[in-house]
This record gives C-alpha cells, sequence and structure tokens, in this order.
C-alpha cells in the first residue's frame, strides 16, 4: 500500500495532483454535453426539447452510479487512511456487487416509466416519440454506467486520478466523434437521428469500462476483489449505504428540481422548457470542473481524516473553496456578457434566444455564492457525513428553489423563475457554513 503520500505531500501540490486529472476530464466531459446538444439542436427544435424532457431520468442514473460511489471512495479512503486494509477490500467487493444489481434495476425501471413521464411536460407527440426513441438506447447502458461510476470512485479512493482521467477521456472523445456520424449518417453508417445520439454516448460510456479493466489487469488496484467478501455484511452495506443514499440524493434532486420547473415553465411555453435544458447544458462547463476538484479533494480528505490529520484537513477545504470561487466567478462574468451567443449556439429563434438571455444573466447571479454550498457537501461526503450534505442539497434543490419559483412565476411570470436561482444559491450558502461548523470536521 503507498496512499500515505496523501498525508505527506504538501496540501497545495497534492491537491493539485489529485484534481488537475478530474478537472480536464470533466471539461472534456462538458466539450461532450454541449457537442451532444449542438448536433441533436442540428436535428430539430423538437428534438432539443425531446433531450432536454430526457435529462432529469438520465441525470438521475448517472446521480445513482456516482452517488453510491462516492460512498464507497469515502469507506474505502477512511480505512486505508486508518490502516484497515482488509475491511478496504470489503468495501471494494461488495460496493462493485451491489453497483451491479443497481444498473440492472436502472435499465429496468427507467425504460419502462419514459413514455409516462414524458407525457407529463408535453403534449406533443413528436417530442415525446423522440424522447422515447433516445432514452431506450440510451438506457440500456445503465449497467454500464454504474460499474464505471464505482470504479471511478475506487480508481480515486487509491489517488490512482490519471486512470479515470484517461478513462474518460476515451469514453468522452468516442462519444465527441461518433456523433455526427450516427445523428446524419457519414460514410458507410446509416443516419439514425436521434438514436444515433443515444448509442454514441453508449458506445463511449462501454470504452471507459473496458478501460478501467484492462489498467486492472496491468497495473492491479491496492484494493482486491475478494470472493470470501461477496456475501453481504450487514455492517459494511450500511456504511456504504449510509454514505452512499444521501450522495445519490445529493445529486439526483436536481432531476427533481428540473421535472418540477419544467412543470411550471410549460404552463407558458415550451421554449422555457427548452432555455432551461439549454442553461444545464451550459452550466456543466463550471460545475463539472468544480465536481473535477472536488472528486480530488474527497479521497483526500477521507484519508485524512482517517489518520487524525484534521489541521490538513481544514487545509484541503479552504484551498477548494478558493478554487471553486474562481471558477464560478468567471462563468458569472462569460453568462453575464455573452448569454446570446451562448443560447444561439443551440437555437436561431428570436425569442428563445431573448428569453435564454435574460435566464443566463439572472441565473448566474448566484454562481459565486454557490462554491460555498458545493465545496461544502463534498468535502462533508469526503468525511463519511452523508445526512449533513444531503441538508444542504435540500435546500438548494428543493426547499427553498422551488417555492420560491412557484411564487415567483405567480407574482411576475416565467422570469421569476429565473430569479429563485440566485436567491437559492445566497440563503444555501448561508445554511452550509451553519451546517459545516456545526460538524466541527476539524
Amino acid at each position: 500500500m503507498n496512499e500515505t503520500f496523501m498525508k505527506e505531500k504538501p496540501v497545495f501540490s497534492l491537491l493539485v495532483s489529485m484534481a488537475f486529472p478530474m478537472v480536464i476530464s470533466m471539461l472534456v466531459n462538458s466539450l461532450y454535453n454541449i457537442v451532444d446538444s449542438y448536433f441533436v439542436a442540428k436535428i430539430s427544435e423538437d428534438a432539443m426539447t425531446a433531450l432536454s424532457l430526457v435529462f432529469p431520468v438520465q441525470n438521475f442514473i448517472n446521480a445513482a452510479g456516482i452517488g453510491f460511489g462516492v460512498g464507497m471512495n469515502a469507506v474505502i479512503s477512511f480505512y486505508l487512511g486508518a490502516k484497515d486494509y482488509e475491511k478496504a477490500d470489503m468495501a471494494t467487493t461488495q460496493g462493485l456487487l451491489l453497483s451491479a444489481v443497481h444498473g440492472v434495476l436502472l435499465t429496468i425501471v427507467s425504460i419502462e416509466i419514459m413514455p409516462f413521464f414524458l407525457r407529463l411536460f408535453t403534449r406533443s407527440e413528436a417530442v415525446a416519440a423522440l424522447g422515447i426513441q433516445y432514452s431506450d438506447i440510451a438506457f440500456s447502458f445503465a449497467l454500464v454506467v454504474s460499474l464505471s461510476m464505482a470504479f471511478e470512485k475506487i480508481f480515486q479512493a487509491v489517488g490512482r486520478m490519471k486512470v479515470t482521467m484517461i478513462s474518460l477521456l476515451i469514453g468522452c472523445c468516442t462519444n465527441i466523434a461518433l456523433d455526427p456520424v450516427l445523428i446524419f449518417g457519414l460514410g458507410i453508417f446509416p443516419k439514425m437521428g436521434i438514436r444515433g445520439a443515444a448509442l454514441a454516448t453508449g458506445i463511449g460510456q462501454v470504452l471507459t469500462l473496458c478501460v478501467y479493466f484492462v489498467i486492472c489487469k496491468i497495473r492491479p488496484l491496492s484494493v482486491h476483489v475478494r470472493r470470501s467478501y461477496l456475501r453481504p455484511d450487514k455492517h459494511m452495506v450500511g456504511k456504504l449505504y449510509a454514505i452512499g443514499i444521501p450522495a445519490t440524493l445529493n445529486m439526483a434532486l436536481s432531476s427533481v428540481l428540473i421535472s418540477a420547473l419544467n412543470a411550471i415553465l410549460a404552463v407558458y411555453s415550451e421554449a422555457y422548457i427548452l432555455v432551461l435544458g439549454i442553461y444545464y447544458k451550459l452550466q456543466t462547463f463550471l460545475y463539472l470542473p468544480a465536481n473535477g476538484i472536488i472528486q480530488g479533494m474527497r479521497p483526500l480528505i477521507g484519508y485524512n481524516y482517517g489518520a487524525g490529520e484534521h489541521k490538513r484537513v481544514k487545509k484541503i477545504f479552504e484551498l477548494v473553496l478558493v478554487m471553486n470561487g474562481l471558477i464560478m466567478l468567471g462563468g458569472t462574468v462569460i453568462c453575464m456578457t455573452i448569454p446570446a451567443t451562448l443560447m444561439g449556439l443551440f437555437t436561431h429563434t428570436p425569442e428563445t434566444i431573448r428569453v435564454g438571455e435574460t435566464a443566463l444573466r439572472l441565473i448566474s447571479a448566484g454562481f459565486l455564492t454557490s462554491a460555498i454550498s458545493v465545496t461544502a457537501s463534498g468535502a462533508l461526503e469526503g468525511l463519511g457525513k452523508g445526512m449533513q450534505s444531503l441538508v444542504i442539497s435540500l435546500c438548494r434543490y428543493i426547499v427553498i428553489i422551488i417555492p420560491a419559483a412557484m411564487l415567483l412565476s405567480y407574482a411576475i411570470g416565467a422570469t421569476g423563475v429565473w430569479h429563485a436561482f440566485w436567491i437559492a444559491e445566497g440563503l444555501t450558502a448561508i445554511i452550509s457554513m451553519l451546517v459545516f461548523r456545526h460538524c466541527k470536521a476539524y
């Protein structure tokens, strides 16, 4: 075991070495999101609207994989820091087994519910049909997604961030390259339309998982999958879910939020739903890199907390807060200055661009304060305090923003929904500071 560098190396260089590969992979992931949406928008505005409506369920599938993976990451990191290597192996084995079960269940349930789900938000049969075409293929890869996320968090737990970067880069770049080929039917490939976008995504995800398998074979992990640990241990399973369920809910709450906002905005026009969908694609350029830094932070915080290095935990948290704050500041400047240009990447309808311009300017007013809640929530997950992290996410995604959006839309129209974003971020930042201090993590 050679993970002791996580408590010995200087904090700044350590965090950069852990976070930089993840930031790069998240930026490429962001680029994939934009490119994927860009090509789908070229099919038709209905196709882009369908993609926006499918997104909450697709996001929930990712959230389930990542969230449970965060639980694995925190438990493995803690036991490695405490030098309990048998428990680290048990967490790895049982975490992978449970991830596979989750993937099978998500495949079945998500495909079955989509026809009903889509018709909750649109009366257009054309939009619903496009959504079903996309989701039937995309959700068939839920098992692959679940296992990929589990391996990603295992590699991160032992400090091998470059492996996760390489795996994600290969998957995302493949997806980007295949999008135009499969959507528009270039060369020997048939024209598949929105189905091609879904298949390109699935192929990229399969390649990501294959890279993990190959690297595990060439350079085995310092934690191991053991047959003797395949039988679920109640204490270990409970520990994984105690962090994994709140972490999953943390990420899945954004799906609930998007669905609720879609329902509010549908009263006015489908153009508002399209704008919301475009915003959530654009914001990945901010929140995915910030998430990359947090992914680098989690195993460091978990390892040092398990090793009793509380001063280092404090330094790591404060440094990540500053880094995420700078990312959000940059995003605020961009969205305030060129919102029409950003919206124009996905639609040429003047009214939609006008609505989107207003939306981006108002929503971006809350970016900077969101750095506090995003960083605090990620740090609490790394410390194994999943419920406290969930409290922050509930405030950010449900408790404040949805009531505010409903009240403000009733008072001033659809624009009120955009105002609800910055109001929720400001109030959640205050709550996050109170929750984090109450936990006395350091």
